[in-house]
């Protein structure tokens, strides 16, 4: 393989595969970090985590989160809420101000020669070599891992290309690459070996629809196998179709954190009439006390009034609204968050 030259040695980008830059534990300052059973009762467990930046800037305060072993856990909120920070701590690339970390059950960054070893992390775009080719890039990955079998080094970056959908461009340069297939190659470095835990930092971010629903498969996939996927998103319909677990952040706050199934429970579903008299419709409606009512063709919608909804639907019929439809929707992802925080963000992209 080429040496790089003294213009092209770095990687483009910033982002990392789970490889720390400055978080090798001292000698004998391992504790805990022995192959016994895990202290921490998830495969990710914070306590009081914040982290203050210079300038007083607090990005993340006092976060209390725990990831279950074997999730698809959606770490969510809008853009500057504190995901990617939380993030760069758990894998040791930035130290907390205070509050504790435990990734596998180990203490982060303290232990992190022992547990990136079984964690991929794609973090805020994929580090490449512009200059070399999507395969080398992943031999050069690889190569890099002690941990690593070179026998098996290029039938696993064959794996990896492929699984990602690359492997017709595994000979293209890195540097001619969209935004959408350097996902993919930095999807595919975390997938080299296998992982207990993944670790997803907005990972269809410059993917079309279809490149979307072929990540969200692979995730399932992944789960499916046994590996517990940490998928960090702005999203709100991204997590809602993959995650079985969430967690909401907001201006660097834990808001809510569970089962996506309670997540949703937390907020009311909206009151659905079909008919051909919305306008009629949405005033009697709002004369039995339904709130935010909303007319959209032969569809009005509100929030349903604690009260008896049979008495909603015939007072409709006794105002000789034609109901062709009555019912209550369940709430989604989107109804829980304006629900805990009194406000909405991107939900499609």
């Amino acid at each position: 393989m080429d040496r790089p030259s003294a213009t092209e040695r770095e990687p483009e980008g910033s982002g990392d595969s789970g490889h720390p830059r400055d978080s090798e534990p001292a000698a004998g300052d391992l504790g805990d970090v022995g192959d016994g059973a895990p202290v921490a009762a998830g495969v990710i467990d914070t306590r009081g985590l914040t982290k203050r930046y210079r300038g007083g800037q607090l990005a993340v305060d006092g976060l209390d989160l725990t990831v279950p072993a074997g999730s698809v856990f959606g770490f969510l909120g809008p853009n500057g809420s504190g995901k990617t920070t939380t993030i760069r701590m758990l894998m040791g690339l930035i130290a907390p101000t205070s509050g504790t970390a435990r990734v596998l059950g180990h203490p982060m960054p303290r232990a992190s020669r022992v547990v990136l070893p079984r964690v991929g992390a794609l973090i805020e775009g994929p580090a490449l070599y512009g200059f070399l080719s999507g395969r080398d890039n992943l031999l050069r990955y690889d190569a890099a891992d002690p941990a690593a079998d070179p026998r098996t080094r290029r039938a696993r970056v064959e794996a990896a290309l492929d699984r990602v959908g690359l492997g017709a461009a595994a000979a293209k340069k890195a540097k001619a690459y969209s935004l959408g297939m350097k996902q993919r190659l930095g999807l595919a470095a975390a997938l080299l070996q296998p992982r207990r835990l993944l670790v997803l930092d907005e990972p269809t971010n410059g993917l079309d629809p279809q490149g979307m629903r072929e990540i969200r498969s692979l995730v399932r996939e992944l789960a499916g196998d046994g590996t517990t996927v940490f998928l960090s998103s702005h999203l709100l319909d991204e997590i809602e179709q993959v995650c079985t677990h969430a967690a909401v952040m907001a201006q660097g706050r834990l808001i809510a954190q569970g089962a996506m199934a309670d997540l949703a429970a937390g907020a009311r579903g909206r009151l659905v009439v079909t008919t051909p008299d919305p306008g009629e419709a949405a005033r009697v409606l709002k004369e039995q006390g339904v709130a935010d009512v909303v007319a959209a063709e032969d569809r009005v919608t509100g929030e349903p009034p604690e009260r008896d909804l049979a008495e909603i639907n015939a007072a409709l019929v006794t105002a000789g609204v034609r109901v062709r439809g009555f019912t209550v929707e369940r709430a989604s992802l989107e109804d829980a968050f304006v629900a805990l925080t009194g406000e909405g963000f991107d939900v499609a992209g």
